[in-house]
């Protein structure tokens, strides 16, 4: 057995550990059962009886023991440990969380793949999921981010439609390259995201050795009241690794579940991986002369400009005791945000305040927010809400649930309100169409040209093309017209290999 890893190993050393005596079996109720393995019947060939509650007991709770998996993201890994800020950027955010160096803040983070059903391989060539969630001593802050810095719409309203696209045909239930490019090509803005997607981090060695990145852009409060533009970036302390395409089909076919085995492992080795924090921070004034819109989020923000600035590290040190208590139900919104960071006019973010919260309380109930996982332990939660489906606190006992009132309910946070920003806005209301509006070219011929390398744009070309020529031929001309007006040589090196690739199926 010592040859096995410690994910192998798990209930080998569930029982050597545990010094109890084996204990009795019961019902949901604690009854203890006296027969496990046979159900009540009129003699021993006879019909089963509806008084078994035993049985019943056991197949309700298995019929219904599937909460809906989330519309994407819905395989992942996940783990706890905790923050530790190292830098002072007191002068940017009044957060609780990085009032003093050395502070720290308990977290829990869950990555994942972006489109795969939860029994899909962890290997395959996907977005991936990077999500923490800090309990303040302010309450719950969520970011909700992925392995890349840029996102592949700008508008919320085409979020489903990304998605739908990325996912099943309707009607053969299979992955459908043509659904997949034309939704992208008919969205140049995709363009940024596609190349990442296509370039070496789309398959990254597991979710130790990958970036995390907000993508979007916060607003940052400082004790002053003065508010600063920022996005969050966490850089891998382990080094970057990414897998090649023989490796990805090697794990896809022995162990498809290599991600969530490697971040298990490793915790439980005490090889604790950690991530640094920093962010870019952009002045208001800035922002309003910025020659791109700075709450794209299609674009990064060059780092020539806006440099990284570190605040502090993340370090994970503890295994979920149960995967599903702990990480099927963890719940992140976007929409959690503690005083001294708000949201930016990012309509993407803006989009998904509410989307997250909805989608939660459809998978977990009304009361998701009590589930320990996700309950701000740190802070008593003190509100008007009450009742619903599996509340299982003290439903805040007899507090006055209206406001105001005269019974000593909860009060108004002086702070929060001392740090509640006043941010003018004007405007016509229309439904402004952003798709040709903003520059969908010129950061990926940048990526083109001076991220990759040569041979990192020929691994690029390679992944994009096995992809791309499972599509209708019109849409592989549509996709090498964008490309083209990327990059020429990027244009020329794709009709290249997309004709060499038709050749081979000859």
């Amino acid at each position: 057995m010592c040859s096995r890893d410690p994910a192998s190993n798990q209930l080998i050393d569930y029982k050597t550990n545990d010094s109890e005596v084996q204990k009795e079996c019961t019902t949901s109720g604690g009854v203890s059962i006296g027969v496990k393995d046979a159900i009540q019947t009129v003699g021993p060939r006879g019909p089963a009886l509806l008084q078994d509650f035993v049985f019943l007991d056991e197949m309700m709770h298995f019929d219904t023991e599937r909460i809906p998996e989330r519309v994407a993201y819905a395989k992942g890994a996940g783990a706890f440990g905790y923050f530790e800020c190292t830098h002072d950027i007191t002068k940017f955010c009044a957060a609780s969380l990085f009032e003093r160096v050395r502070k720290r803040t308990a977290i829990a983070m869950r990555f994942s793949v972006a489109c795969g059903e939860s029994g899909s391989a962890d290997t395959v060539r996907e977005q991936r999921g990077f999500s923490v969630k800090f309990y303040t001593d302010d309450g719950i802050w969520d970011i909700v981010g992925c392995n890349m810095p840029v996102y592949y719409v700008r508008d919320p309203s085409l979020f489903p439609s990304l998605v739908h696209a990325q996912k099943r045909n309707p009607q053969t239930h299979l992955r459908d390259r043509d659904m997949f490019w034309d939704f992208m090509t008919l969205r140049p803005e995709t363009l940024h995201a596609l190349v990442m997607y296509f370039s070496d981090r789309g398959t990254p060695d597991g979710y130790r050795h990958m970036h995390g990145y907000g993508a979007h852009t916060y607003r940052m409060v400082n004790p002053s009241g003065e508010t600063y533009y920022v996005k969050f970036h966490f850089k891998t302390d382990q080094g970057i690794k990414n897998l090649d395409c023989r490796r990805c089909d090697e794990l896809r076919s022995h162990d498809p579940d290599y991600a969530i085995r490697d971040m298990y492992n490793s915790i439980k080795k005490c090889n604790y991986p950690s991530w640094s924090m920093f962010i870019q921070v952009m002045l208001n004034e800035e922002a309003k002369k910025c020659k791109f819109n700075p709450f794209d989020v299609t674009k990064v923000w060059p780092q020539k400009d806006f440099p990284l600035l570190p605040v502090g590290k993340l370090v994970l040190d503890r295994n979920p005791t149960n995967y599903f208590t702990e990480i099927e139900q963890l719940a992140f919104s976007p929409a959690h945000m503690v005083p001294g960071i708000e949201p930016s006019p990012d309509k993407m973010l803006q989009g998904r305040l509410f989307s997250y919260g909805d989608s939660q309380r459809y998978r977990l109930g009304t009361n998701y927010m009590q589930i320990p996982v996700n309950c701000p332990y740190r802070v008593q939660v003190r509100n008007f809400q009450r009742d619903g489906a599996m509340t299982v606190n003290d439903n805040q006992s007899g507090a006055p649930n209206y406001f105001p009132n005269s019974f000593c309910g909860p009060k108004e946070s002086s702070r929060a309100l001392a740090l509640q920003t006043c941010c003018p806005v004007a405007g016509d209301v229309y439904r402004y169409m952003s798709g040709d509006t903003e520059d969908n070219y010129s950061q990926v011929t940048d990526f083109w040209t001076y991220t990759l390398d040569n041979c990192g744009r020929k691994r690029l070309i390679r992944n994009m093309s096995e992809h791309l020529c499972e599509a209708s031929q019109f849409l592989q001309e549509r996709a090498v017209k964008l490309f083209t007006a990327v990059h020429s040589d990027f244009g020329r090196l794709l009709t290249e290999a997309l004709n060499t690739a038709r050749i081979s199926k000859l």
